[in-house]
């Protein structure tokens, strides 16, 4: 997948070629990444990106002309891919928007800053708008870092095991169970029995009641809006009670 980033700050980008799964990714070839800076099309001494908005008000917005600028190079680079606006007024991406957005041949982000973009450009250009979040930060950079951590994870090969990416919180609308490793005692707090069982089917269904569980505890408005089977929801049942009972 390749993914180009329109960002008045490319250094910021380096951290993800250096470290980690997106490192990883880009140096195997799994994933792509090139970064366009509007600065580099601007056309006075200054290099000028912004301006002030019409009809007043604080701030700045970002000037239409190198915006386009380079994001007509980016676009003919990768003629393939769509175009995305990193702003708190997007579409929220949670772990189903992003498995969509993994399966795309590649993606343009333009990673605002000031008071935002120039509408036109969005109106004009722009294919879809993305939001991590209901705040507001100082710019789209660390938001496109986070979609592209968040789709590069689940593209084939990118992490260590092949099932690690089903398995993390959100797929399927559930949290992730608890995890454990070695030493089995610490502080007098021992790993759950059954983890040490060997029994692959009891690992499995106590995986399977600890992520519903932990969902309903956490996010019940996950599993309204999923709905349980009936196995599930005796699972679901057994930890209620459980956790009733230990008070």
């Amino acid at each position: 997948m390749r993914f180009d980033v329109i960002t008045l700050f490319p250094e910021m980008f380096r951290a993800l070629e250096a470290e980690g799964v997106i490192a990883r990714a880009l140096e195997q070839g799994i994933a792509e990444l090139h970064l366009w800076n509007p600065r580099d099309y601007t056309q006075d001494v200054h290099r000028t990106v912004d301006d002030r908005p019409y009809g007043g008000g604080p701030g700045m917005v970002m000037k239409v002309e190198p915006l386009r600028a380079a994001l007509d190079d980016a676009r003919t680079a990768a003629p393939a891919s769509r175009v995305a606006y990193l702003t708190p007024q997007g579409r929220p991406l949670d772990q189903q928007a992003m498995a969509q957005i993994a399966h795309g041949s590649g993606w343009i982000l333009i990673a605002g800053r000031y008071e935002g973009i120039d509408e036109r450009l969005i109106e004009g250009w722009v294919d879809e708008e993305w939001s991590i979040g209901n705040y507001v930060l100082s710019g789209g950079e660390l938001p496109a870092m986070v979609a592209m951590d968040a789709a590069i994870r689940l593209l084939p090969g990118a992490l260590g095991h092949e099932d690690s990416a089903r398995e993390d919180s959100y797929v399927d609308d559930l949290l992730d169970h608890p995890h454990y490793t070695r030493p089995s005692l610490i502080d007098g707090k021992s790993v759950p029995k059954v983890l040490l069982s060997g029994d692959h089917g009891a690992i499995e269904r106590w995986r399977r009641k600890q992520a519903l569980g932990r969902t309903w505890l956490r996010r019940p408005d996950l599993l309204q809006r999923r709905g349980l089977d009936e196995g599930e929801q005796a699972l679901l049942d057994e930890f209620i009670r459980a956790h009733q009972d230990a008070g």
